[in-house]
């Protein structure tokens, strides 16, 4: 899939992420608050940021994820990013991830942006399946999958170690018989 695909909401232009913009991500990826329910640690370094960009590109170029910026129609500047990974084609689904600089939590920026993305899985990349995990305790990322159309499908207990104790995840899924 070349070139990147870039997706407009209302205030929001969802785009590829460049090494430029790494300062941005350094920024909120340092943030305990940010990486809380995150998969890894609170960056120290900017160096951090830039191999995460770069990771995230190769495994696009790869056909693996499809990882957008979430930048301000205003100045461009990268505020959090969005898309699948766990794409596995010939399932057609794949899983849904997030994050988002706190400064812009609460403001229904994520619901617009995740309501974009869920809508390009079903039409453009045929995805019949989008799934997402959340750790339980994370209430707004449950309540923002709830809106957007997702469904509770249980709970997988100890699902992964992390941070020195195994995390529990609540699974969540959008089905596209289920997208009107």
């Amino acid at each position: 899939m070349t070139p990147f695909p870039e997706l407009e909401t209302k205030g929001l232009l969802l785009r590829e992420i460049k090494q430029s913009d790494s300062q941005d991500i350094f920024q909120y990826f340092s943030s305990d608050e940010v990486t809380r329910f995150y998969d890894v640690e609170s960056f120290t370094t900017i160096k951090q940021a830039e191999e995460l960009i770069q990771r995230w590109k190769e495994r696009f170029e790869n056909g693996q994820v499809i990882r957008w910026g979430i930048a301000l129609k205003s100045d461009n500047r990268i505020i959090g990013t969005c898309g699948f990974h766990g794409w596995m084609k010939q399932h057609h689904k794949a899983v849904l991830g997030y994050e988002l600089a706190p400064e812009f939590w609460r403001q229904g920026y994520m619901t617009e942006v995740t309501q974009k993305i869920v809508e390009y899985g079903f039409k453009n990349l045929e995805l019949n399946r989008i799934e997402a995990f959340v750790e339980p305790e994370n209430a707004g990322s449950r309540k923002l999958l709830e809106k957007i159309g997702f469904s509770e499908e249980g709970i997988l207990k100890e699902h992964y170690y992390w941070k020195n104790r195994f995390v529990d995840n609540v699974i969540y899924a959008f089905l596209k018989k289920e997208y009107v």
